[in-house]
């Protein structure tokens, strides 16, 4: 979301009210003046649940634990939860499966631990504290967060990027002049419900038979590094999936060897949320070693070697993940850093983005680096922010950290790519569509010089001219 002409929703200034304006949380978020105060991450004790009484630590820090007792499905979540959680709460995650979900229901110990209570005085204080827990509310929605009126948005698209348009090689997505975005897998060790790779990644759901990846991964990856050795102008490679986590170790590593010996390539970014939501995985012995081999090759050559991952809420940066975290710095990696999205419920005030920031900048030793607007995909209404929210969101943030550690607000603009919020050439607020340029056309035809491509503002957020235009057989971008 680009905010980019709202002067009186700017820090300091007046909240502009109004449907279109920022929401309530936000405008209260944003009179008060945020303070800095450190605190201590927290493994919160998954003992207090009934399914994990007799859980050890060292069961609790084992990957294949996690990896065996993650949450598929209903049954799986009673287990855990007991009487705890109420049977409507049950009765609405049901619903959601069979009417609006994207993404399968997957969720790590290590996640489901952030999403419940501490402490919870009876079965109806437990539901309502788990239902408002911001990192329950993208990890496992249920129907009655989706927006009643517009669970979608009528521009909502399953592959919204346009990924698979701009493959190269099955796969290989080379959207940007000098970059390019390898899937290797299509499965994570979790789902996050507002996945912008829903029309490929995971089980297919009632809502999405999904996509696949036809080649064997062994041939994929020769087609990847065999287009990356005739296009020298690539040197930027960003490793993902799916979530590289689920990927066997020695075929990681082999792979990432490989693609050390092109020249061209100066710097590789891996991309795994696991480290948030397995960070047990990345604390494996092999698997530590495994990086320090592929890092002590990349500083050999003078290729960055980085890892990028995935929280949203400061509820899911606890000790571990700081843990796993430095494993990674010490092996050799050059930065772990963060790209997170922006979503209404979960981080979409200052002080949300700002805790959030401060424990991976200060705690965790992760770099905040993207906040990403929610991508234009199906039933995420209730999830995405307004263009001039994002852009008061910015603007409130700035001067609280580092310079190198403010995070950018983007928008992934379909056939634009990556744009700071501020950057749209127009912007009608009424009907909230903004309008963005680029300057490449790799990957599409290139566009004409005055051609501008449209995103567009949740419906809800506009105001009654704008939804009425939206609800009318007129409404065209």
């Amino acid at each position: 979301m680009n905010p980019n002409d709202d002067d009186a929703a700017r820090p300091g200034g007046r909240p502009t009210a109004g449907p279109g304006a920022a929401g309530p949380e936000a405008r209260s978020d944003a009179a008060r003046a945020y303070v800095y105060a450190r605190r201590a991450l927290a493994e919160p004790d998954w003992r207090r649940l009934p399914g994990w009484r007799d859980v050890t630590d060292a069961q609790w820090r084992d990957a294949q634990w996690q990896r065996a007792h993650c949450v598929r499905n209903a049954a799986q979540l009673r287990a855990v939860t007991g009487d705890l959680l109420q049977d409507s709460f049950h009765a609405d995650l049901a619903t959601d499966r069979a009417r609006f979900a994207t993404m399968s229901t997957l969720v790590t110990p290590q996640l489901l631990n952030v999403m419940a209570p501490d402490e919870a005085a009876g079965p109806a204080a437990f539901t309502a504290a788990f239902r408002a827990n911001p990192v329950r509310r993208y990890l496992l929605p249920v129907a009655s967060d989706r927006h009643p009126v517009w669970p979608s948005h009528p521009r909502a698209q399953r592959d919204s990027l346009h990924e698979a348009e701009m493959w190269v090689v099955e796969g290989l997505t080379h959207r940007y002049p000098t970059k390019v975005l390898a899937e290797l897998l299509a499965t994570c060790p979790q789902y996050c419900g507002h996945c912008t790779r829903m029309d490929l990644v995971g089980t297919s759901t009632p809502q999405v038979d999904k996509a696949r990846l036809a080649l064997r991964p062994v041939d994929r990856q020769e087609l990847m590094l065999d287009y990356l050795k005739r296009t020298p102008v690539v040197r930027d490679v960003v490793v993902s999936g799916g979530d590289l986590a689920n990927m066997p170790w020695p075929r990681l590593e082999a792979f990432l060897l490989r693609l050390l010996e092109l020249e061209s390539v100066r710097d590789i970014r891996l991309a795994t949320k696991a480290l948030v939501g397995l960070p047990q995985h990345w604390l494996q012995p092999a698997v530590v070693e495994g990086v320090g081999r592929v890092a002590a090759v990349a500083r050999a050559r003078g290729v960055n070697l980085a890892v990028h991952t995935h929280a949203n809420h400061v509820r899911s940066v606890t000790p571990l993940v700081a843990e796993a975290a430095r494993a990674l710095l010490e092996a050799g990696v050059r930065d772990v850093r963060n790209q997170g999205v922006l979503m209404r419920g979960v981080n979409a005030t200052p002080h949300d983005l700002l805790d959030l920031c401060f424990a991976l900048h200060g705690e965790a030793g992760i770099l905040p680096y993207y906040f990403y607007v929610c991508d234009l995909i199906p039933n995420a209404e209730h999830w995405r922010t307004p263009l001039h929210q994002a852009q008061h969101l910015q603007e409130a943030i700035m001067g609280h950290l580092p310079g190198y550690a403010t995070p950018r607000i983007v928008c992934d603009v379909p056939y634009v790519g990556k744009r700071w919020v501020h950057q749209a050439a127009a912007y009608d607020r009424e009907r909230g569509v903004s309008y963005w340029t680029r300057s490449h056309g790799i990957g599409l035809e290139p566009p004409g010089p005055a051609r501008r491509f449209p995103f567009y503002d949740p419906i809800d957020t506009l105001p009654e001219p704008g939804r009425r235009w939206w609800a009318s057989t007129e409404g065209e971008s």
